[in-house]
């Protein structure tokens, strides 16, 4: 199972330093013949109002009952656990004596984790062709909102008594 962690809002540098890890552990992959670490599913990330939010996670083949979604403590992790039984259970038609020759689909169990900003709220969570869509919400209290302060001009004003 391979774990990795993101930001909801990576900063340009994580993505450059991400991106070339990719491309070396990918190049690497395919001198070995290994798997990737970064064996995560892909995702996307939308901002869909000022304060919504989509995060769609490419799942195919996945079953509900296999995926795990848990916010706790400024953290959204997202899991896939498969049993042995769902695989052979997931409309594979095999013939009794049959076996593999390849075997290219990815099949392993996967978590990611993302850091989120405070107050954040995950509202709903879907599942339809291979996407596992997580809709967020970012409820900022109006005593925490930045306000504009006004600035006198000309300095303080004094009341003068008559």
């Amino acid at each position: 199972m391979s774990v990795q962690q993101f930001s909801v809002f990576p900063s340009l540098a994580d993505s450059v330093f991400s991106d070339r890890f990719s491309r070396i552990d990918k190049l690497f992959s395919q001198l070995t013949g290994d798997n990737p670490v970064t064996s995560v599913p892909a995702y996307d990330l939308q901002r869909v109002e000022d304060n919504r939010y989509a995060l769609t996670v490419s799942v195919p083949g996945w079953k509900e009952h296999e995926l795990e979604i848990e916010l706790r403590g400024g953290r959204l992790s997202v899991a896939g656990h498969r049993d042995d039984a769902s695989e052979e259970s997931s409309g594979e038609i095999r013939q009794e004596n049959s076996s593999w020759i390849h075997r290219g689909i990815s099949r392993h169990d996967f978590q990611m984790s993302f850091s989120i900003p405070e107050h954040m709220k995950v509202t709903g969570a879907s599942l339809a062709d291979g996407l596992l869509s997580i809709d967020l919400i970012q409820e900022i209290p109006e005593s925490e909102k930045p306000r504009r302060i006004p600035i006198a001009i000309g300095g303080p004003r004094t009341l003068e008594h008559q």
